[in-house]
């Protein structure tokens, strides 16, 4: 079993802008990626199995739901400590990160957001722990870059409504206790729903082939005639601006996360050409290995202060939804990139399972098209920069 040597790249000595909290926080689950996750998540991801354990792990770490209140099971911390948790959890694997940002800013947060007190009394402390698992309903077969289009529906019927309709590409779908699924009206407006497992006409049929996020649990929700009781739909929102909002908080997260992946294939990267010698000497004196390594940590470097600025004007309330996507695009591409060059240093050892490399590779594909695509992400700033909508 590989040991985890993983040193963090601080070239810009920006643990300095960190509080000692920060500091606790991020080696915290630092530590408990090297001890937990690192051993098992290669074999996890060539068996394409979700490691069920960690949900009640990540559950005590606190990694669910940080910043929500103490009094509902949330850790009551910043957006900083935040996106360190995402950053050190997607070091890891994007998987492992996706099933703490799903849970945590697409499940908890719009139930605290928008849920009743009653809601957040029943659901929230469950999901903190880890006892229950939850995921969110937005993408359908049709309709992904444009959410509004969902053709999932209910109907009034009394105490409860009729769902109809499908959700796919959902993380942690398949082990899912709760799904907080996104639904047009009879008038065609969209709310959000608690749907439990268990109820009749509700189902969650597992993602198989996938080449990307294989450690992760992917699935639909398939409704048939679900009965839903309307003390299950959230009161406090109404229209898409509910299923984006969640959408801002997830993507500050994926920002941070993108970034760890980076971290840990350049970290490998430079191991690896120190001690691989060729023509009598170490491949990190040549100037085309030092050239991609150079590169690297500029572009994390560089994406490190982009996320914590955001950090800051998101814990200020400042922060607007196309800062956030300025920030998920950049990450997601300063890791693909970085992800790619640390393949080549390693040569032919970078396709194998004994290094990280190739399967961060192929999980940022997934994080790259999730939660707004990168062609998306890039409309958006044009968008907020010109005042036009290149999207209709």
């Amino acid at each position: 079993m590989a040991q985890d040597l993983f040193q963090s790249p601080d070239y810009l000595l920006l643990d300095d802008l960190l509080t000692e909290e920060h500091h606790m926080i991020r080696d915290a689950v630092r530590n408990y990626v090297k001890q937990e996750i690192s051993p098992i998540i290669e074999t996890c991801a060539q068996k394409a199995e979700f490691p069920r354990q960690i949900v009640k792990q990540m559950g005590e770490l606190g990694v669910f739901g940080p910043t929500i209140p103490v009094e509902y099971g949330g850790g009551g911390l910043d957006y900083i400590s935040y996106g360190l948790m995402m950053q050190e959890l997607e070091r890891g694997d994007s998987g492992v990160r996706s099933t703490a940002s799903v849970q945590g800013s697409l499940v908890m947060y719009p139930i605290y957001e928008f849920g009743s007190e009653e809601q957040r009394r029943k659901y929230l402390p469950k999901l903190a722990s880890g006892e229950w698992l939850g995921c969110f309903g937005l993408t359908e077969p049709n309709h992904g870059s444009n959410p509004a289009g969902m053709l999932t529906n209910f109907s009034d019927a009394g105490d409860h409504v009729i769902l109809n309709g499908a959700k796919m590409w959902i993380s942690n779908a398949p082990f899912a206790d709760i799904a907080v699924v996104w639904a047009k009206n009879e008038e065609g407006v969209v709310h959000g729903l608690i749907v439990e497992r268990g109820m009749e006409g509700f189902s969650t049929p597992t993602t198989h082939g996938k080449w990307s996020l294989r450690a992760s649990a992917t699935g639909e929700l398939v409704f048939d005639n679900v009965k839903v009781p309307k003390s299950n739909i959230l009161p406090n929102c109404k229209g898409m601006r509910g299923p984006l909002s969640c959408l801002t908080k997830a993507r500050f997260g994926i920002a941070w996360g993108s970034i760890g992946a980076a971290m840990d294939c350049y970290d490998t990267a430079l191991r690896y050409a120190k001690e691989r010698v060729q023509f009598d000497r170490p491949i990190a004196g040549f100037q085309l290995q030092q050239k991609k390594l150079a590169e690297m940590i500029t572009e994390i470097s560089k994406a490190q202060l982009l996320n914590w600025r955001v950090g800051v004007l998101m814990e200020e309330g400042k922060v607007t939804p196309a800062q956030v996507s300025m920030a998920k695009r950049n990450g997601c591409e300063v890791a693909q990139q970085i992800c790619r060059d640390a393949r080549q240093v390693l040569g032919g050892m970078g396709i194998t399972g004994e290094y990280s490399v190739m399967r961060h590779m192929m999980n940022l594909e997934s994080v790259i098209t999730y939660e707004g695509t990168h062609d998306i992400h890039l409309l958006i700033t044009g968008m907020d920069i010109t005042g036009l909508n290149a999207f209709s």
